[in-house]
């Protein structure tokens, strides 16, 4: 039997108010495969799906799927089934579901899904059962199916991160971007690790190369002897 979501409480977000500022550069571009003509814009659109699922500025060739790119120039796919195919690659799977806690991956998928954060702990204890009991796909499907994503951004919008600037304040929330993929419990792991396994790999060569001039110290030693031995 599927276990019914844990129940949290929406805590207060700026997202969740009205908003009245006047646009500006530094609100997000709203990508709407509605209002999109020219392959071109359709290319910008694709761009800016990889840069919210992935956050990398630069993509690399590993993590582009020209299936539903195809599928989306084409109109045989909507914008909501080309964020659902990129979260539920192996690229995306491989950077931020099998390098995490489920708690982790739980908030970057509601960062990157539906644009906001987390509404603290128990949400993330929330999302986390329904990963381990129904899995990583399922948890997707969820979201992209929830009536929140369906209000913002429907089948057309490439989802953003709302509301992140606060008017009449100097600083805003800082961009999901910038947050760090691995959390604090994955990060020592990750960097330590390879850190070691360099060092202990140095170490080896540097005793390799030791060895080596050694026996080569030896070589021209008896080269040397042997010389003085023929002049004699």
């Amino acid at each position: 039997m599927t276990l019914p979501t844990l129940p949290y409480p929406p805590t207060s977000q700026n997202q969740r108010v009205p908003s009245y500022e006047v646009g500006s550069d530094e609100q997000p571009r709203i990508y709407n495969a509605e209002t999109l003509l020219s392959s071109s814009e359709k290319n910008e659109l694709i761009q800016a799906a990889y840069r919210q699922v992935f956050h990398e500025q630069h993509m690399l060739e590993s993590y582009r799927q020209p299936f539903l790119e195809s599928q989306l120039h084409s109109a045989q796919l909507s914008t909501r089934d080309f964020i659902r195919g990129l979260v539920t690659s192996d690229a995306f799977r491989r950077l931020n579901y099998e390098s995490n806690s489920n708690y982790r991956f739980a908030q970057l998928c509601i960062q990157r899904i539906l644009g906001r954060d987390v509404y603290g702990d128990r949400e993330k204890i929330a999302w986390s059962i329904v990963i381990a009991t129904q899995g990583a796909t399922a948890f997707i499907d969820t979201l992209l199916n929830s009536e929140e994503y369906e209000q913002r951004f429907g089948d057309s919008v490439v989802p953003y991160q709302q509301r992140r600037i606060l008017p009449q304040q100097a600083l805003g929330n800082l961009p999901f971007v910038r947050m760090a993929r691995y959390d604090r419990h994955e990060r020592p792991d990750l960097v330590s690790q390879p850190i070691t396994d360099w060092m202990s790999s140095n170490q080896d060569v540097g005793k390799g190369l030791f060895i080596a001039a050694m026996v080569l110290l030896v070589i021209v030693a008896l080269i040397l002897v042997s010389g003085s031995a023929v002049s004699l």
